[in-house]
């Protein structure tokens, strides 16, 4: 069933076609992909879903009652909230029908004996129901898990808003989206701020979120692992693929050669009609043939059924860093590195080297110093203690993921020109076609770039100047997923040293052939391989762990019966027998929750004065409540007993 149709949808901005006969529709529950290059209007799409944005031509039509929640990329937030107040006011309907509740508790204590009473018995009951459907009872959890799967610990619930950071503030615009439970979620690179542990809980939660969802993200692991379906928007128009993203780059890239084929055969054909006809139209005997010819290949171009020249995907960057000069051997070295900011340690007693041809991808959470690692490198930070030397003569590309060393103020071409004084203009225009600056755009302040063009002209000047070394921090911010596949072909390709901190587990797998553990701070581990042999190596250290565990469980269990058979042995033996002699620990403590709760109940029962009412109901209740009592005695004793054993 459609939740979302879009019908023949036409929108133009500033006379420039985004979408074109656009058809799609977004079924109940499913989960879609949305990729396409920068600029081609994903953005445009969710303004259509959400209703802010009427197209010019064709519907769009929402299912009635639709709730649909939008994470854009700069979400907005009520600075004078604390984070825990902020995500939690997704639950305003859950406070409003708490408070209610405790005002009518209140009422029946004052009430009790009077005609109102039972008025207000029957809207407790209504309350308490309508409380359990919202998850009252179980919402503060839920909200904790999120909050800490998206990195947040308790110290950080009573920050407030205004504190946090940018990535803090889009993590808490997230957390608090995901607790809606919309019918449709449109999630703008929800990715974004998020490291990798919080990446994998934003996939487990997705894969199992009862409404759809729609995400826009270059996150190609995600992508795979949460989506049943690619809608590709290229050219103004979506192509659906019913399958995860690297089955839909498969498959797009067969289905363009294939098209590209159909179309290559056709223009020979009609060549070798227009050569033919252009030999014989000068004999008389064959010119009515040839004119015939001529006129039908006219009639097959305006009949419009000929083949199209496929649409490709648009240009990449050609990058290419080769370095003029070969580096040494090595070409970084800590040892006894000791960095920390106040009595937060980041790292102490740390040693590294790196050496020509280590690609060295360098992971872990959100604050435990991996930019400040870099920074060290590059000498831009001082340690506190040790030393971390870059060795002399070596030209290093810096890659700073706020691009701070970007002059804002001046145009693409002269901020390239600087890394190189002397260059011919026609030469820099050139290399800028590379990183798909054409024409005026070399002209642009870089001030007035996106993300992502920025990030073009930071990995330009990095080429321009051939480094043998790369330290790059967060080089795939910001760049679509074309572009990142030409920078990882070209660090594939590289042949110097490469220090790099990334969150994009794909682009860790494709790239780097060691990773720089760092856990937690004043912790690191150097391994061998890219991110899927980690992956499989914490896999497999679960997987033991687990068996480990569950090993010491069935001993223990083992043990707990050896010990009831003993004890079943002993009260034979005294003539005394307990109806739980043979029971394990855990069977005792799930039958003491279950007489807990049964007790529970019928003791709530008690606050019902209909009951008192009715003598039949009164005896049977109060004769089972003294049953469970009894039973409850039985159990807890026998789980003492066992217990003492136990130790």
């Amino acid at each position: 069933m459609s939740i979302v149709r879009l019908q023949n949808v036409h929108v133009d901005f500033g006379g420039q076609t985004v979408l074109d006969e656009l058809e799609w529709s977004i079924q109940r529950g499913e989960k879609v992909g949305l990729v396409g290059p920068n600029g081609s209007g994903k953005t445009t799409l969710f303004r259509l879903m959400l209703g802010e944005l009427p197209p010019q031509i064709g519907t769009v039509t929402r299912s009635r009652g639709l709730q649909v929640a939008y994470l854009p990329q700069e979400p907005t937030l009520d600075s004078t909230n604390t984070l825990f107040a902020e995500v939690s006011g997704t639950f305003d309907n859950v406070h409003r029908l708490e408070d209610r509740v405790a005002e009518v508790a209140q009422l029946i204590s004052e009430h009790h004996g009077t005609a109102a009473e039972a008025e207000l018995m029957a809207e407790y009951d209504e309350l308490t129901h309508r409380l359990e459907a919202a998850g009252g009872y179980e919402y503060e959890v839920t909200l904790k898990e999120v909050l800490g799967g998206l990195g947040f610990t308790p110290a950080d619930y009573e920050l407030p808003i205004a504190a946090l950071s940018g990535g803090q503030k889009c993590r808490a615009a997230l957390a608090r989206l995901l607790l809606q439970e919309a019918d449709l979620l449109l999630l703008d690179e929800p990715t974004n701020h998020l490291d990798i542990a919080a990446t994998r809980f934003l996939e487990k939660f997705l894969a199992g979120y009862h409404g759809a969802a729609v995400i826009v993200s270059h996150d190609r692991y995600l992508l795979d692992r949460v989506v049943e379906k690619i809608a590709n928007l290229d050219e103004r128009r979506i192509t659906v693929y019913p399958c995860a993203y690297s089955d839909f780059a498969e498959a797009k890239r067969v289905r363009l050669e294939t098209a590209q084929r159909e179309y290559e055969k056709q223009r020979e054909w009609m060549q070798h009609q227009r050569e033919y006809a252009e030999r014989v139209k000068a004999d008389k005997s064959r010119s009515a043939q040839a004119r015939g010819r001529l006129k039908a290949l006219d009639r097959l171009e305006r009949s419009g059924t000929l083949v199209e020249r496929p649409i490709h995907a648009r240009r990449r960057m050609a990058i290419d860093f080769v370095p003029t000069k070969r580096a040494g051997d090595m070409v970084l070295r800590a040892v006894g590195v000791r960095k920390a900011y106040g009595s937060v340690v980041l790292f102490d007693g740390f040693n590294l080297e790196v050496f020509r041809g280590e690609k060295i991808g360098i992971i872990g959470p959100n604050g435990v110093g991996k930019t400040t690692l870099l920074k060290m490198a590059m000498r831009r930070v001082p340690p506190d203690a040790g030393e971390v030397r870059l060795f002399e003569n070596l030209d290093v590309g810096y890659y700073d993921q706020e691009h701070a060393d970007l002059n804002e103020n001046v145009a693409v071409i002269d901020e390239i020109e600087t890394r190189r004084p002397g260059s011919v203009e026609t030469e820099v225009r050139s290399f800028l076609a590379r990183f798909l600056f054409f024409g005026d755009d070399v002209y642009k302040r870089v001030g007035s770039l996106s993300g992502g063009e920025q990030s073009r002209v930071v990995l330009a000047k990095l080429m321009w100047r051939h480094p043998q070394v790369l330290v790059l921090d967060e080089p795939t911010n910001h760049l679509d997923i074309p572009a990142r596949e030409a920078l990882e072909d070209a660090l594939i390709a590289y042949d110097g040293a490469i220090l790099l901190v990334s969150h994009d587990r794909y682009f860790l797998d494709r790239v780097v052939n060691e990773l720089l553990v760092l856990p937690e701070r004043g912790c690191y581990e150097l391994l061998p391989g890219n991110w899927s042999t980690y992956e499989a190596r914490v896999a497999a250290e679960e997987a033991a762990r687990r068996a480990a565990e569950e090993q010491a469980r069935r001993q223990q269990r083992q043990a707990n019966r050896q010990r009831g058979q003993r004890r079943v042995v002993r009260e034979a033996a005294s003539g005394v027998v307990t109806p739980y002699a043979n029971w394990s620990l855990d069977q005792l403590e799930e039958a003491i929750i279950d007489r807990e709760q049964r007790l529970a109940a019928a003791e709530a029962q008690f606050a019902d004065p209909a009951v008192y009412r009715d003598a039949d109901r009164s005896r049977t209740l109060r004769a089972a409540a003294q049953s469970l009592r009894h039973e409850l005695a039985q159990l807890n004793a026998a789980w003492e007993a066992l217990a003492d054993e136990a130790e």
